[in-house]
């Protein structure tokens, strides 16, 4: 840990491909902060596992998120990068707090509530404890800051009352994390369907955009973004559409909303989604070009997630300790 540094903790599944959401709105995000703040960021694979996964895909696309990270201009020397499940302690602490935490209050949890409703009767224990995992994941590290988007801020919460009743049970253990919100950030929605966020898990697949997706498939889903019959670019929730691609090109072109608006008053949307698609492509191209050099060479991969696990698990391990010791356990 760097001294007078704030510590923040994130990390994204490896559930299924990410998307030009998570990149624009947590991964570009991440790279502003590796210099002010003392960062850990996690591919969190053990939390994937809550839904079954085909073992060699989940393999695959662990890999391929640490290479994303990379790529994306998260530098392995300022920052820790690690696999979840290569720090033990997270297991553990997992369980620990889990035994300190309440059915009412995990059932209340909206994302389970949602993600439930596919299950019937089969809902995966996993699904109902994850949030503790969660809040695991955050408090080992004494995390100051945690970057959360509007669908995580409950979880958050729950990671702050599990600690502080830790606190309060057994004494000052963790530090209690507060909501990183970025000065700026990027909402992403789906193409298809604009209020909704835009998520890998979304039945249309031309509701969003993949980080690896080759230029003819990006092209083509954002013509076939939905718009609407006003004809107008403008930035207003009455055109969630239009105002969806204008967030994408002000994301990548650092072009204000307005400004947008003013380059094409009196164009149409056919010219408007082109240049959309294009400052995707050549947004991400040099991005996809990095990722397939580090999956070629995955020696470079494996060095830097252990170099990350050892420090990761220092850092855990001394927390866990603590709560262990606290807990009544005999220490080993």
């Amino acid at each position: 840990m760097e001294e007078n540094k704030k510590i923040i903790f994130s990390g994204i599944q490896p559930s299924g491909e990410l998307t030009l959401g998570n990149y624009l709105g947590a991964l570009k995000n991440w790279v502003k902060l590796q210099d002010e703040y003392d960062c850990y960021f996690c591919v969190v694979d053990l939390h994937a596992i809550t839904v079954k996964q085909k073992s060699a895909d989940l393999r695959r696309r662990t890999l391929e998120v640490l290479a994303i990270y990379i790529a994306a201009g998260i530098n392995p020397e300022k920052n820790t990068l690690f696999i979840q499940s290569h720090v033990p302690a997270h297991s553990e602490a997992a369980w620990l707090l889990t035994c300190n935490s309440y059915m009412g209050e995990l059932s209340r949890m909206t994302q389970f509530k949602d993600k439930s409703k596919k299950h019937g009767e089969s809902v995966p224990t996993g699904l109902f404890t994850y949030p503790v995992l969660m809040a695991a994941d955050i408090l080992l590290y004494q995390t100051d800051l945690v970057p959360v988007g509007v669908d995580q801020k409950q979880h958050l919460e729950l990671a702050r009352d599990l600690g502080g009743r830790f606190n309060s049970a057994y004494s000052q253990t963790f530090k209690i994390p507060e909501p990183y919100i970025p000065p700026v950030g990027a909402k992403i929605m789906s193409l298809q369907e604009p209020t909704k966020k835009m998520s890998k898990s979304d039945e249309n697949v031309n509701g969003f955009i993949l980080i690896m997706d080759p230029p003819d498939v990006i092209r083509r889903k954002i013509s076939r973004a939905v718009t609407d019959s006003i004809g107008v670019v403008n930035y207003t929730d009455e055109q969630p559409g239009i105002k969806n691609l204008i967030n994408i090109l002000s994301a990548i072109k650092g072009y204000t909303s307005d400004e947008i608006v003013a380059m094409y008053k009196d164009k149409g949307y056919s010219e408007f989604k082109n240049d959309v698609a294009e400052a995707i492509i050549e947004e991400l191209k040099p991005l996809q070009d990095k990722v397939n050099e580090f999956l070629k060479d995955k020696k470079s991969l494996e060095t830097i997630y252990k170099a990350g696990a050892d420090k990761a698990n220092y850092m855990a391990n001394k927390t866990l300790r603590k709560v262990q010791k606290k807990i009544g356990l005999i220490p080993r």
